[in-house]
């Protein structure tokens, strides 16, 4: 079929961006990027019955970075497919925000929490290149996926990340760390329980990367409180959240009392997405944790 054919059996199955995706489609079978999609020859009839199958999968709703392998995130393409969570755009913006933190300490030690396919870690690593960075992932699954991007990364020159198969809530991770943490960034399963999500990441996203229990805080709670332990005084926290816990995530933050500088950042829909705050560097609980200030991302 053609690209505006494709594009219209993608629309009708719901597929939001039909047309887009289709062109990735198609330049993705004939081995071009999108924008030198019209520059290219037309697909042969191997290549036009690939292009259906792939269309036809699609459709089925399975996703799009499933099909051609690789997930862009930031300035980087990783490797991606059944049995870890798919890197969404949205979580740039956290990243963004410690990658601007750790850049102004000098070799700065950058932990990241349920690390999957290693999106977070990895764009640290390039981006700030004499950070020490670890990725914290118990999935089995998926820390076959962070190996294998962390090692292209190292052999593409990025400073190798350290990979630890590890639970993100166990009380004594990195124990050796502790005190010692610059930036640690978290993109862990929120998504309440009964919440219905989309057919992508029902049907092919690890359940146990998406949800976090009947209230979606099931694992940033234990995450929030061992971060407190991991990051030595003045260091900083972000975390990504669902849009539902614009107030709860701050809150919890400002609650704990060794956190300041609580702040709540929304994406680019406006929608809550991420909190930060810095370990206080006095050492004490004290009640200025307890307000927190939304900020832009």
């Amino acid at each position: 079929m053609s690209v505006t054919r494709a594009a219209r059996v993608l629309a009708a199955a719901g597929v939001e961006a039909a047309r887009v995706e289709a062109e990735l489609l198609a330049a993705y079978v004939l081995g071009v990027s999108r924008g030198r999609l019209a520059l290219a020859d037309g697909l042969t009839d191997g290549q036009r019955e690939r292009f259906d199958a792939l269309v036809a999968r699609r459709a089925g709703r399975e996703p799009l970075q499933h099909l051609t392998g690789s997930a862009g995130f930031r300035h980087l393409d990783l490797a991606v497919g059944p049995g870890v969570f798919v890197p969404r755009p949205e979580t740039e913006l956290l990243v963004g925000w410690g990658i601007t933190r750790a850049a102004g300490t000098a070799e700065p030690l950058v932990v990241d929490l349920c690390s999957g396919s290693g999106a977070i870690a990895l764009a640290v690593a390039q981006e700030v290149p004499d950070a020490r960075v670890v990725a914290v992932e118990r999935s089995p699954a998926a820390l076959r996926w962070l190996r294998r991007n962390a090692a292209a990364r190292a052999a593409a020159g990025d400073r190798p990340i350290e990979v630890v198969a590890a639970d993100a809530t166990a009380p004594d991770l990195l124990a050796d760390l502790a005190g010692r943490v610059d930036v640690l960034l978290c993109n862990p399963p929120y998504v309440p329980d009964a919440v219905a999500v989309p057919p992508e990441v029902a049907g092919h996203d690890p359940a146990d990367a998406v949800f976090g229990g009947a209230d979606g805080l099931a694992v940033i709670r234990p995450v929030l409180a061992r971060a407190a332990e991991l990051l030595r005084p003045g260091g900083a926290l972000g975390v990504e959240h669902d849009d539902t816990h614009g107030a709860a995530v701050p809150a919890l933050l400002a609650a704990d009392g060794r956190y300041v500088e609580v702040t709540a950042h929304p994406d680019l829909a406006g929608r809550p997405r991420f909190a930060t705050a810095c370990r206080r560097d006095d050492g004490r609980h004290a009640m200025d944790g307890a307000a927190w200030q939304t900020g832009s991302s």
